[in-house]
């Protein structure tokens, strides 16, 4: 089954990460799902038109877990993976469809924009709920925002 490199930039979040663990090879694993949204603009003049995508990515491991802290709706970041096809048999049919999986992520944001989107999105949660907010561990991002190819780091699955 061949892969395809899928680089999408620039993009933001259109909501958390949702984080679960799943049993792998060597016991629980952890399994993000992102969706990141990107705007292209083509053409020129009046008739210049922007087209926008929303791609679902799968992270795994470490950086699902580093994604779930450190990322929230809004977030602006690069991704790097690869999409292959998922196609399997339902009842007689074949069912078609694709599987995008994060290799490389890259968190855009500054320190401050990320804490003030944290502390907005808490505000947020406090006034529906009711709790004052007490619920949810404060944060903090990394401050080495390298990306993972940068530290040497590479997440292979």
């Amino acid at each position: 089954m061949a892969n395809v490199q899928v680089i999408q930039r620039h993009a933001h979040l259109a909501g958390p990460v949702k984080l679960e663990y799943v049993n792998g090879r060597e016991g629980q694993i952890a399994k993000g799902l992102l969706t990141a949204i990107s705007n292209a603009r083509r053409g020129s003049g009046e008739a210049r038109t922007e087209e926008t995508t929303a791609i679902q990515w799968t992270l795994w491991g470490a950086q699902a877990e580093n994604a779930a802290q450190y990322l929230g709706k809004g977030s602006h970041v690069n991704i790097v993976g690869r999409l292959r096809n998922n196609n399997y048999d339902k009842d007689g049919e074949t069912v078609y469809g694709m599987a995008f999986t994060c290799e490389e992520i890259d968190y855009l944001d500054s320190r401050a924009d990320a804490d003030a989107r944290r502390a907005a999105h808490q505000e947020n949660r406090a006034g529906e709920a009711g709790d004052g907010g007490q619920g949810e561990a404060e944060r903090t991002p990394p401050a080495n925002r390298r990306s993972s190819r940068q530290r040497g780091q590479r997440t292979q699955h």
